[in-house]
């Protein structure tokens, strides 16, 4: 019988932690919290100084039942929760229920899952912190207090089912306030002037720079022709060459935003499945030689601190991979903001000798695409700086200036590992010139530009908006995005989030009766609060207070006064087959669908679908563009179920079959490329 209990979050890191500690320890999972506020009520005794009314939580009888029986068998309980506020919440919960002294050495942390880490973090076992338990629970219960407040306002006044949250309802005013700067954005033409030369075969490009030491920008029409015609009475003569060397630092290792921003510009991943990825890393995966080993360090963290030992391990790494002159000089220290929690490392590889080549034997593809990523970043902030010679030329035409720059990497530094930017470190090639040297052939023109509104935000710049304005912490990132998603409140459109007519409505309610709810300065003002108490600075239960008091005031208004909002359905031309009225558009989690405007006497809805110019090859119906459960699009016949024709891939009447003339679908290759197969399986040209 084991003599010790360890209690884990999740089966994964159960198994792992298992391996490292042998048989004299037990190692099973809680699942996440046992015990929380109840859903079917507020949950938070207000007249009673804000006091939680934690229950056990419902479908956990049993879990909780086998964790009181392996505890009563065990010598010693280890409470080895996620090191973050939520984890130590969720190890105060247990010790509650398993009838742990708080006081104890009970609490472990592992920021790593390696079996060196995990060992000498049992043997430091430390109390439970209270301080960190107590501003989760200040979180927890301002968010309840918020929610379970705005949301019914909203039930009242626009309809069922909908939420506010204190960090969903500001992320949902940035996405509006952005819609509305582009909204209002009045488009202005303007004009550049840039010449167009050729030297030793190198074309190259001067651009109008300034007049008599005054830069130009801006201009109008007129005046660039006007520009044009004096040019055109003067050479242009080189005034001036500047040479010089530029180098350029490796960024720093991955903390969680920046973990999301990259995996989503460079593997297209949402931040959702990141840090699912980024989860499955931390908790352990088999590597052939290795066994189960924890890849990365912990992942949700604002740090970008590094341990002594990781920067021992790269300098080596560094060293007889690439040589010495390829690792910095000295270790790497990388400025922190003020307003972040030191407590875990950046995240990084716990083994940098685990080479992204060793780990693709045994990961999932997703998951070697992530763990590259970190193990380059990691690598990459140790390594030296890549270098550039810099040219800059200045060339005059009377009393105007043009210039013209490049650059040429001498040598690659980090970029041999970690390419921040794929088109900021290609080498721009300018010709050689000579000081008073006359250009010949200079093509002049003036270049029609438009001013562009600020973009909309996609995944990867809202999660780093989200950072900048202390929105949050690492962990709240993607369930914020979840929650605006889930309730409709924005839409994707080409990857960029855009508020939908109910997260107007709803970001509109809510600025105009709850301001402080949706006030950026206001709400990471509250995170600093919240990291007050956690540094025990400041008391939780008073914080709470302070908050709640006038908020419920605005609350008792608004239910008094906001006047039922009305969203009126968009009418089809589509005809209910059912009952003959035109069909609305309604929304859902899944997207939008037709539904009888005659509900609940008519319940017949349709999903909507966009029709190819293509005839179905069995029965000569029109093929449907669908969507499955999970989202992924597929082609059916606009009979079914009539007609049971199906096909995961684009079928077009535009390339018919050489072999039998039939329709074919449209693949791609394995250069990406598109290429045609006969949609008859019985077709000899099938599958070639």
């Amino acid at each position: 019988m084991a003599k010790y209990l360890v209690i884990v979050e999740s089966p994964a890191k159960a198994k792992t932690i298992k391996k490292y500690l042998g048989s004299n320890y037990d190692v099973v999972a809680s699942m996440g919290h046992i015990r929380d506020l109840p859903k079917s009520r507020l949950g938070v005794s207000v007249e009673d100084n804000y006091e939680p009314n934690y229950i056990n939580v419902r479908g956990k009888a049993d879990l909780i039942k086998s964790l009181k029986k392996a505890s009563k068998k065990s010598e010693k309980i280890f409470l080895a929760t996620d090191p973050d506020r939520e984890g130590e919440a969720i190890s105060w919960h247990l010790a509650h229920i398993l009838g742990i002294d708080i006081n104890d050495k009970c609490r472990v942390e592992f920021n790593e899952i390696t079996k060196t880490t995990v060992k000498n973090s049992i043997k430091n076992a430390r109390s439970i912190n209270l301080n960190l338990v107590n501003a989760q629970q200040a979180r927890r219960v301002v968010d309840r207090l918020v929610g379970y407040g705005i949301s019914p306002v909203l039930w009242k006044t626009v309809k069922p089912k909908l939420s506010a949250g204190r960090v969903q309802s500001a992320a949902l005013k940035l996405i509006c306030d952005r819609e509305n700067e582009i909204s209002k954005f009045q488009i202005k033409q303007y004009f550049t002037i840039e010449g167009h030369g050729k030297k030793n075969k190198i074309k190259y490009i001067i651009k109008l720079h300034s007049y008599k030491q005054k830069k130009i920008e801006n201009l109008n029409e007129e005046q660039a022709l006007e520009i044009l015609k004096e040019l055109s009475n003067n050479n242009y003569v080189v005034k001036e060459i500047k040479s010089g060397v530029k180098n350029k630092r490796p960024l720093p290792p991955f903390t969680t935003s920046t973990l999301q921003q990259d995996a989503y510009k460079k593997l297209n991943f949402q931040s959702k499945k990141t840090m699912s990825l980024a989860q499955t890393l931390y908790e352990g995966v088999e590597i052939k030689g290795h066994g189960t080993v924890g890849l990365i360090t912990y992942m949700r963290t604002d740090s970008v601190r590094l341990s002594n030992d990781s920067l021992k391990q790269a300098s080596e790494y560094i060293d007889f991979e690439y040589g010495d002159k390829y690792r910095s000089e000295k270790p790497r220290e990388y400025s922190k903001n003020k307003n972040i929690q030191d407590a875990h490392e950046a995240i990084r590889p716990t083994n940098v000798n685990i080479t992204p080549d060793i780990a693709k034997q045994t990961l999932r593809d997703d998951q070697y695409k992530l763990y590259s990523l970190i193990w380059k970043r990691f690598l990459a902030s140790q390594m030296s700086d890549a270098v550039y010679e810099t040219m800059s030329v200045s060339i005059c035409n009377g009393d105007y200036l043009f210039k013209l720059s490049g650059s040429i990497l001498k040598f690659d530094g980090f970029l041999k590992v970690y390419n921040d930017d794929k088109d900021e470190n290609k080498d721009s090639i300018i010709p050689k010139f000579k000081e008073n040297e006359e250009l010949e052939k200079i093509e002049v023109k003036h270049v029609e530009h438009f001013t562009q509104p600020p973009p909309r935000y996609t995944e990867a710049s809202f999660v780093k908006l989200l950072e900048e304005k202390s929105i949050g912490r690492p962990s709240t990132y993607v369930p914020t995005i979840s929650t605006l998603f889930d309730r409709m409140y924005i839409k994707r459109q080409n990857k960029q989030f855009i508020p939908t007519e109910l997260g107007v409505i709803v970001n509109d309610l809510i600025k105009e009766n709850f301001t402080e709810i949706v006030d950026v300065e206001f709400t990471a003002d509250m995170e600093k609060k919240l990291d007050f108490i956690e540094e025990g600075k400041m008391e939780w239960k008073s914080i709470v207070h302070e908050f709640y008091e006038p908020l419920k005031q605005k609350i008792d208004i608004a239910e008094n006064t906001i006047e039922k909002i009305v969203i009126e359905d968009e009418i089809t031309d589509v005809l209910c087959e059912k009952c003959g009225r035109n069909m609305v558009k309604k929304h859902s989690r899944f997207g939008m669908f037709l539904a009888c405007p005659g509900y609940p006497e008519c319940r017949n809805t349709k999903s909507i679908t966009k029709e190819l110019n293509v005839n179905c090859p069995k029965c000569n119906g029109k093929i449907h563009v669908k969507k499955s459960k999970k989202g992924k699009l597929f082609y059916g016949c606009e009979k079914y179920p009539e007609c049971d024709f199906v096909s995961w891939y684009e079928p077009t009447a535009d390339v018919k079959c050489p072999k039998c003339g039939g329709i074919t679908v449209k693949k791609k290759n394995k250069k990406k490329q598109d290429i045609y197969e006969c949609i008859d399986s019985s077709c000899e040209s099938h599958n070639k």
